[in-house]
């Protein structure tokens, strides 16, 4: 939802019940000493907040979403439909650089289809969101532009898992046996990018016959 919000802290993905970015808010000691930084919790300007206000070299911005959206709606693909988050002269605005960076949408007559890259993935705490997060857009952006969801193409450029990670990914996650996937269910009254932005939340979308083994510590690194 940050991705079509334009959430810029932790406080905000808080209340979506996830802690992701507390510590690139927080810990990070050169982005607390950053003039960009308006206080506690706040992550700058990054993803969803780039690709929603993306600066243009003329003056003002542009919202990627909302162009990707109106032409999908309207039926049209004209091969330009990428949503961005990534913007190196807006680097220093915010806490990090995008790892998950780039989502390009493809119509191909009634079904749509996502290509999502990412240049730097943290296994053991990014990847299970990250692949969630470009099924989740997909299945999101077809129902709100009346398309059916096709294919999703998920590519993770620099894959890795930090040293204070191994123990635990190589005895505790490798060794687990995964459950079957579940089924999302998502309020087929949200129909609009509108409806999205305003009376949406996380009550509006159902896992069923989700099942988790128990929660591993692994270390975060900023």
């Amino acid at each position: 939802m940050g991705y079509i919000r334009g959430y810029d802290n932790a406080a905000d993905f808080r209340r979506l019940g996830t802690k992701t970015w507390d510590a690139n808010a927080n810990l990070n000691e050169a982005w607390l000493n950053n003039p960009y930084r308006k206080g506690e919790d706040d992550c700058g300007f990054i993803y969803g907040k780039v690709g929603r206000n993306f600066p243009k070299p003329d003056g003002g911005s542009l919202d990627l979403l909302r162009k990707i959206y109106d032409d999908l709606k309207a039926g049209r693909d004209d091969r330009g439909e990428i949503y961005t988050f990534y913007h190196p002269g807006a680097f220093h605005m915010g806490c990090l650089r995008p790892c998950m960076y780039s989502h390009h949408f493809s119509l191909l007559g009634d079904t749509l289809y996502l290509n999502s890259t990412q240049r730097s993935c943290d296994v053991p705490l990014g990847l299970n969101f990250n692949m969630v997060q470009v099924y989740f857009f997909l299945a999101i952006m077809a129902q709100i532009t009346g398309h059916q969801a096709g294919l999703a193409y998920h590519k993770i450029v620099n894959a890795h898992i930090y040293e204070d990670q191994l123990a635990l990914m190589r005895d505790v996650q490798l060794k687990r046996e995964p459950f079957a996937s579940p089924t999302l269910n998502i309020n087929p009254d949200i129909k609009t990018l509108e409806d999205l932005e305003t009376w949406v939340t996380v009550d509006d979308f159902e896992l069923v016959g989700y099942e988790s083994h128990p929660p591993i510590a692994y270390q975060f690194s900023v």
